[in-house]
Parts: C-alpha cells; sequence; structure tokens
C-alpha cells in the first residue's frame, strides 16, 4: 500500500500481460496515465459507480480477457473507484482461478474502503455484494493528486468510511476529518488518509475473511446496503454510510451503549448528503434482513459500547422499528 502524489504514472507491475478496467466516465488522463506506466495488453472499459457491478458485466469482461489470451501468469489492475476495483478484483480472482490482481483506487472511497482488503464483487437485485470473493491485490495505489479531480460531494461520500475507522477503532480521526484542511491538496489529507487506511489493513491482516473483527468494519452498513439497494444505488453508498452509522449509534444507545449520536449528526451536517426519498421500515428491512452479516439465527448489527469498542448484536424488532422512526425525524435536518 502506497500513499502520495503522482503514484499512478510511477506504477509498475511484473507481469507482461496487463488487463486494466476502469470506468467509463473516468478522465481520458488517468488512464492515459495507467496505460503509460503499465502498457497494458488490454484496456477495458465499464459502466460507472454500482452499475459495473452486475453479473452481466462481469461475465462480460472475463470474455474480453479470454478472447485477448490473458495467460495464467498475466495480471488483472483496478482503475477507478470503488466498484470499478471491486469488480476488477472479483474478475481476478475468478479468470483462470486466479490471476494476479492490483488497484489504483480513484476516489476517496475506494482509497480507505474497497481497495483495501481483498474484499471483491459485484451485486444481485436481492442486495449488495451477495457475490464475490477474497483476493487480496498485491499493491495499491492511492495517489492523492487525483483527488483533486473529485467534484466536493464524491470526496465527501469517501469522508464517510474515514469518519468510521474513527468510530470503531481510532477516535483522534474523528476531529481530523472534519477539519477544513481534510481536502485534496489540504495539509493533513495524506497523513489522515494514511491513518484511516492503517484501521482497515489492521484489522484485515488480523482477520481477512471475516471471522471475527473484520465485521466490526460494518458498522453503519447493515441500514446502508438497504439505503442503496432499495434506490437502485440512488443513495450513493458513501451517503448511505453516513445515514446508516447515525441510525446504528442510535441503536447503540437504546441498547445501553454511550450516546454517539452527536459524533454521527456532526458527520451527516458536514457530508450534507442528498435528501433520502419516502421510505418506511417495511421498505428498507427484507434488504437488512439479508445483510452478509446475518446467520441462521438472523440479523446482526454492528454497535458501539462507546467509541473505539464495538460488537456485534441482534437487536429486538420493536427497537429497530422505533429507532428508525426516530432516526427518519432526525435526518431530515441534515440533507442538503
Amino acid at each position: 500500500m502506497e500513499v502520495g502524489s503522482g503514484l499512478i504514472s510511477r506504477a509498475r507491475v511484473p507481469e507482461r500481460h496487463v488487463a486494466l478496467i476502469h470506468p467509463v466516465d473516468l478522465p481520458v488522463l488517468l488512464v492515459e496515465a495507467a496505460q503509460s506506466a503499465l502498457s497494458p495488453t488490454l484496456t477495458v472499459s465499464v459502466p460507472a459507480r454500482d452499475d459495473c457491478k452486475t453479473l452481466d458485466v462481469f461475465s462480460g469482461v472475463l470474455s474480453r480477457l479470454a478472447r485477448a489470451n490473458i495467460p495464467r501468469d498475466g495480471a488483472v489492475v483496478g482503475l477507478g473507484g470503488g466498484a470499478a476495483t471491486d469488480l476488477a478484483g472479483f474478475v481476478a480472482a475468478s479468470y483462470l482461478r486466479g490471476v494476479a490482481f492490483y488497484t489504483m483506487p480513484t476516489t476517496l472511497l475506494g482509497m480507505v474502503d474497497a481497495a483495501v482488503g481483498g474484499k471483491t464483487g459485484v451485486n444481485l437485485p436481492e442486495g449488495k455484494n451477495l457475490v464475490g470473493a477474497f483476493w487480496p491485490p498485491r499493491a495499491v495505489w492511492c495517489d492523492t493528486d487525483v483527488l483533486a479531480t473529485l467534484p466536493p460531494a464524491v470526496f465527501a461520500e469517501g469522508a464517510a468510511e474515514a469518519y468510521k475507522h474513527g468510530l470503531i477503532a481510532d477516535p483522534a480521526l474523528l476531529p481530523r476529518v472534519l477539519s477544513p484542511d481534510f481536502r485534496p491538496g489540504g495539509s493533513n489529507l495524506e497523513d489522515t488518509l494514511a491513518d484511516a487506511i492503517a484501521v482497515k489493513a489492521g484489522v484485515v491482516t488480523r482477520d481477512l475473511t471475516e471471522r471475527g473483527e473484520r465485521a466490526f468494519l460494518n458498522f453503519g452498513h447493515t441500514l446502508a446496503h438497504a439505503l442503496e439497494a432499495f434506490t437502485d444505488h440512488g443513495v450513493t453508498h458513501g451517503e448511505a454510510v453516513g445515514y446508516g452509522m447515525h441510525y446504528a449509534a442510535r441503536l447503540s444507545r437504546a441498547l445501553g451503549g454511550a450516546d454517539l449520536t452527536g459524533h454521527t449528526l456532526a458527520f451527516l451536517g458536514w457530508q450534507r448528503p442528498r435528501p433520502l426519498p419516502p421510505l418506511t421500515f417495511e421498505d428498507v428491512w427484507p434488504y437488512m434482513a439479508r445483510d452478509k452479516k446475518a446467520d441462521a439465527e438472523g440479523v446482526r448489527f454492528v454497535l458501539l459500547h462507546d467509541l473505539a469498542r464495538p460488537y456485534l448484536a441482534r437487536v429486538p424488532g420493536e427497537v429497530l422499528r422505533r429507532e428508525f422512526a426516530g432516526w427518519r425525524e432526525e435526518v431530515e435536518t441534515v440533507s442538503r
């Protein structure tokens, strides 16, 4: 994992045959910089954002690699946001039963979350990330220069995962993420980004396949994934995580934990996500019930006893409904 300026143009891989996968809306200059550095055998553009995370797109990319005769000792490089690198990683894990994988995340969300940890996959109509594989990248290049190309709202989406890492593991990150200097070109961007990545990297090193503490990285994600699925990704992942963290903070308080809702409301006030569409608990519950943390006994939520003290728990249905109603009223006041 490298974090710094100009990394895309300096990236090198030992494999001779490389398939470069990127979203169709990525700036041409970024694609050309990666092509110049890697001299790929094949470059594949895929639909933007979560539109690329489908079985149809996945199958089509595999066929492109096969027609290009990418060999077993070849490599796949994912260039783009978290959705594109998720897809690229699943392609790498599946093609010829696994080829080398590298990532060049181009969004803050991708750098802090999707590109770190080896989770790859695609979505189903029934929910997010229900098909995939663990396939860690051999290298990740987080080029901070590309963050200056992001619209402010897209940068703010990625900040949700960095803030989450502060809530579950490193509270010192919380004021740093909300600082005016946490922005493209800001004085604390690189160090804060590196520390937020280190939280996830440490957890993943200890628990790659999510048998234990890695589940804590899903704080706020049970509702977040449901919001994404119900709205057909009209609510973006970063916005959904911001909303979902506040719901999880309310549930944590309801089950006797510290009241951390001030922190989650502060983040939503900083992020200013788009307003949610009309929705009820019944709208999102079927998606929460299929959450990947669910087991034979039901849905488990990641909650917090206090800052940096996460745990897994089942929450009574009446608490879920009551807190959803209160959450719905509160988040109306913080959207832009």
